[in-house]
């Protein structure tokens, strides 16, 4: 069985381990670059926030694609091909009409709400947000994105306008803590290489639903937070083994899994305000919403979560009935999982929510098998 590699999720340096490894974000000649940078950009003055250090921020990498509603863009781009959109983006009466708001525009709109809080608390502190457009468009369509960008006062300095190519080296620069896309492979790319990620999906216009002041996170268990170690024991066993194996191993902690460092960044930066006694009002909070069983299997993953020296402020264990009922209750501004019909389900009831494409999970659709291509037939065409 091809599953994999569960050391890809290496411990982090720094800023509680929670930046993915780049040996270069140390080396003296960067810090001597950025001293630099700072230095002359320090000299003019300007009332929009400076974008903070990689190596301290939590960065969240977006796609335009999640970021703005293009689908009419993206229609001119697959039936009349790369030119002809460029083109239509770049007709100055297109140029300057906005796009609409994406998928990830409430998402990105809720980091900006904390980020203004964090700069309240400590305004010389770097250990914010920051968000990446991350975007294989070519850099002649930027001036649309960037008139979008300023039309609805979004905080995004950052852009990589790739060009076609991949954009894994640039999440790898900018040690991105999360790649949003709606492309599924290089979401997939992504996580091959260690780098939390997820495609997202929403159905209907759900932004006017979403808080405005706090921002809401949910995650699924196994194969999200946690490795699918055990997922891969309920898959090829049944519920009976599976129940009898977390309950003997229920203290061993479970091997981390895609976004689970992506968590440790969301606890580092709350950690920041319950210093400063705003637990009962911090802007960010985080849901566990697992179809695990509370008393058969719960204990084995909020111990994982308490070995880590992490925290979930809600944790909602469903014994396997349907999630999308729930989180429209929690209306998060994102919900990641590794089954496509909990997304599936989550997306019928209007929630946002972002495939996580790891584990054996990816074999299943509802419990069954899907039947998988010969690979030796896959490998002659």
């Amino acid at each position: 069985m091809d599953l994999p590699d569960l050391e890809l999720f290496h411990p982090r340096p720094n800023m509680s381990e929670i930046k993915p490894t780049n040996p270069a974000a140390t080396h003296t000649g960067e810090e001597k670059d950025w001293a630099a940078s700072k230095a002359c950009s320090d000299s003019l003055k300007t009332k929009k926030p400076k974008p903070p250090k990689p190596q301290n921020a939590v960065t969240i990498a977006v796609s335009s694609r999640t970021l703005f509603n293009m689908v009419e863009e993206r229609k001119i781009y697959e039936e009349e091909g790369v030119e002809k959109y460029m083109a239509y983006m770049n007709q100055q009466k297109n140029e300057n009409e906005p796009l609409m708001p994406g998928v990830a525009f409430p998402l990105v709109k809720a980091l900006m709400t904390v980020n203004s809080r964090l700069r309240q608390l400590y305004p010389d502190s770097e250990e914010l947000f920051d968000i990446v457009l991350m975007t294989n468009n070519h850099a002649q369509v930027g001036v649309r994105l960037i008139n979008s960008i300023n039309h609805y006062d979004l905080t995004i300095e950052r852009f990589c306008m790739t060009g076609g190519q991949s954009p894994i080296g640039y999440l790898k620069a900018y040690m991105t803590n999360l790649y949003l896309s709606k492309d599924g492979e290089k979401v997939t790319e992504a996580i091959e290489e260690g780098i939390a990620a997820a495609t997202m999906f929403t159905s209907g216009d759900v932004e006017n639903q979403l808080s405005d002041t706090q921002l809401k996170v949910a995650f699924d268990g196994d194969a999200v937070l946690f490795s699918d170690e055990s997922e891969i024991i309920a898959k090829q066993g049944g519920l009976d083994k599976f129940f009898e194996h977390e309950q003997e191993f229920e203290n061993i902690p479970l091997k981390k899994g895609p976004l689970k460092c992506f968590l440790e960044a969301l606890g580092k930066l709350q950690r920041k305000f319950y210093a400063k006694n705003e637990r009962m009002t911090c802007p960010i909070r985080t849901y566990l919403v697992t179809a695990r069983s509370a008393a058969s299997s719960g204990a084995r993953a909020l111990k994982t979560l308490r070995s880590w020296g992490l925290e979930i402020d809600e944790a909602l264990f469903l014994a396997g009935a349907p999630k999308g009922p729930l989180l429209q209750m929690i209306r998060p501004h994102i919900f990641f999982d590794d089954q496509m019909f909990h997304i599936e389900g989550a997306k019928e009831l209007g929630t946002i929510a972002a495939h996580v494409p790891y584990g054996i999970g990816q074999k299943y659709h509802k419990g069954e098998l899907i039947e998988q291509p010969d690979k030796d037939v896959k490998d002659k065409k």
